[in-house]
């Protein structure tokens, strides 16, 4: 009798918890079970943990590695920590000195702190629950700059661009998250203008687009501080948009790099524009009246240099994912500022879908460049025009 009313009493405390938290049976038993990612295991309670994408962490390790093998140091400042997996992997793989720790929602510090405790010392990180946008005036005050600063933050990173530099080391990186596409494709253009000071409009390369318009708006708020940033590496998740550039003391906004990109809806074709020729913004195939988003960053959207050498890293560490990944971002990293799918060039050329890698190999041989790229991998990048893109997917289909 005793063993079914202690059932009973399990069953009815652990309805009452589920009531109470409102959470599902697997969620229930995620707060209390274990993690593990890379070499750090982890409790993930009521903070937001999303296990698929790694990747993203995994890029951030690699790159603040290198920087740590280039310079010696890495002092990370990790302004949304969650249940502090990048900060633990940031001293665990990256072998970070030190790393400060912050969340601002205080539900999630017992979790946290526990999960900090339980693998570091002390002298390794320094935990706070406090507005980021303070802290980072704080760094400034104090001379207390960090080698890199990741902001995980949700929706758009505009509250966080023109402060995060403050704290940011001269060579040092910034990592920033958008959850926000709505801004950055044309589907909220109220806001893209709000956001960004940019209009952004709707056409197939739209996701690139949108990391253009954050890089564009960190290297806006470089130069008001007569400053500049490099890009490290620009990620499309397929729902995230993730940006890593480096804080440098030359400033690098010019005409040439920061303008609008120009979308014919006619004939498919793109063309950057610098502002001096705004008013002239015709598309030379068809003579329509282009599209124009931006202005937006135009440069490479990666450092061929630094995605190669984590890629080299990620090798030696067996991280095959990050390294096919990085591989395909060096190629990719300075052709033009758009790509083409294959969707819309089978449509227009009235064919079923070309084969991506034939036509890229074909571009090729007829002295253009031309690759996949990790934004959509059923698009290509080329400095072929959308036409001939298109008359070379009908003689290959023919």
């Amino acid at each position: 009798m005793w063993r079914i009313f202690l059932c009973l009493s399990l069953v009815i405390s652990y309805l009452s918890l589920v009531n109470q938290w409102i959470v599902s049976p697997c969620q229930l038993i995620d707060l209390i079970s274990t993690h593990q990612e890379g070499k750090a295991q982890f409790k993930v309670g009521n903070a937001f943990y999303r296990p698929t994408t790694q990747i993203v962490r995994d890029l951030g390790i690699l790159a603040a590695a290198i920087h740590k093998q280039k310079t010696g140091e890495l002092r990370v400042l990790d302004a949304m920590a969650g249940c502090g997996v990048r900060g633990l992997r940031y001293l665990l793989e990256a072998e970070a000195e030190f790393v400060w720790v912050n969340d601002a929602d205080p539900n999630v510090y017992p979790v946290l702190s526990d999960n900090l405790r339980t693998t570091l010392s002390a002298s390794q990180y320094h935990l706070t629950q406090t507005d980021v946008n303070r802290i980072f005036f704080d760094c400034y005050n104090r001379s207390d700059f960090y080698d890199l600063i990741d902001v995980d933050c949700f929706g758009a990173p505009v509250p966080y661009v023109g402060t995060v530099l403050w704290g940011t080391k001269l060579g040092g990186m910034v990592y920033l998250t958008s959850t926000d596409g709505r801004s950055v494709t044309g589907n909220n253009v109220h806001n893209s203008l709000k956001f960004y000071g940019a209009y952004a409009r709707s056409h197939p390369a739209a996701h690139e687009q949108g990391l253009r318009l954050i890089m564009g708006k960190l290297q806006e708020q470089a130069a008001s501080q007569e400053r500049g940033v490099d890009p490290v590496f620009a990620y499309f998740t397929g729902e995230t948009y993730r940006v890593m550039m480096r804080f440098v003391e030359k400033p690098q906004l010019t005409e040439n790099n920061y303008g609008w990109l120009g979308y014919c809806h006619h004939c498919g074709n793109y063309q950057t524009v610098g502002w001096r020729k705004l008013g002239k913004a015709i598309c030379p195939y068809d003579g329509e009246k282009l599209v124009l988003s931006g202005p937006l960053w135009l440069d490479s959207l990666h450092d061929r240099a630094t995605v190669k050498e984590m890629a080299n890293l990620a090798q030696e560490w067996g991280w095959s994912k990050p390294m096919s990944l990085l591989n395909l971002m060096a190629t990719e990293a300075d052709l033009p500022p758009y790509f083409y799918t294959l969707q819309h060039i089978g449509k227009k050329g009235k064919i079923d879908l070309p084969k991506r890698d034939r036509l890229i190999a074909t571009l090729q041989e007829q002295g253009y460049r031309a690759c996949a790229t990790h934004v959509n991998l059923q698009a290509i990048k080329t400095d072929a025009s959308f036409t001939h893109c298109v008359e070379t997917a009908k003689e290959l289909s023919s």
